[in-house]
């Protein structure tokens, strides 16, 4: 794989266990909060895929509408393909290729506009991104550190000690996990999201930063400023922000 040596940039890489476990709800949910406090923080979806610009279903184009930032979507998402696939085979699948090279040239835009950058991944970080690489190989270049979103419930445990292994492997700091009840209507009690979160700390060396709740589909920008203030520890959030600051 070529090495692209991209310059550091200020930001956190939100990267998840799975493919949908919440990482733009997430995103959204901490930009919107560090935005209340004064940051100029913005968003970055280096690659999406499974809908088109202008359905209002992306990634980019939530992400803009939860956390009210004036950009274009194909700005904050400037590689956007229709198949419901991983970036790579989307992205072959419409005649185009990616590399790490222009993933990252598309991004300098942002990088210079904004005092921080929530960059959201596409599926977990071991998802193929082009032809020689992973998600992760984008961590890397990027040179910030990861926060993993994870499930709350059954199976988390795992999946969040193994990501957290292969970012590590990589040699990618991470500031911490979010475990994500999800979305939608209420799901049965699942006994296991009492422990969780105290297993993952103890089995993962890794730092819990809170249980994000299950939200509902319409939710505003004000509640999910509320809801991080109430339920997410924003510090190490900032403070991992701030060891990427100039």
């Amino acid at each position: 794989m070529n090495i692209v040596q991209a310059e550091p940039i200020r930001g956190l890489f939100i990267t998840g266990t799975d493919t949908g476990v919440g990482k733009t709800m997430v995103t959204a949910a901490l930009t919107a909060a560090l935005r209340a406090e004064g940051w100029e923080a913005g968003v970055w979806k280096p690659v999406q895929s499974g809908a088109s610009l202008g359905s209002g279903a992306t990634d980019a184009e939530r992400l803009l509408e939860l956390t009210e930032i004036n950009e274009r979507p194909e700005t904050v998402a400037p590689y956007t393909f229709e198949a419901p696939l991983a970036p790579m085979l989307a992205a072959k699948l419409a005649g185009a290729t990616l590399t790490l090279q222009e993933l990252i040239a598309a991004g300098k835009p942002l990088v210079e506009r904004y005092e921080a950058l929530l960059v959201e991944g596409a599926g977990g970080a071991a998802v193929p991104l082009s032809d020689d690489a992973l998600i992760v190989d984008l961590i890397a270049e990027l040179r910030i550190p990861a926060l993993i979103v994870a499930r709350s419930g059954l199976g988390t445990i795992n999946h969040t000690i193994l990501t957290a292994a292969f970012l590590r492997h990589y040699g990618i700091p991470i500031a911490g996990v979010i475990l994500n009840d999800g979305e939608g209507p209420d799901s049965p009690d699942d006994p296991s999201v009492a422990t969780n979160a105290e297993l993952i700390e103890q089995y993962g060396g890794l730092n819990v930063l809170g249980r994000f709740p299950r939200l509902p589909a319409d939710v505003q920008r004000e509640f999910l400023i509320h809801t991080v203030r109430q339920s997410i520890q924003l510090e190490p959030i900032k403070q991992a922000l701030k060891l990427n600051r100039n």
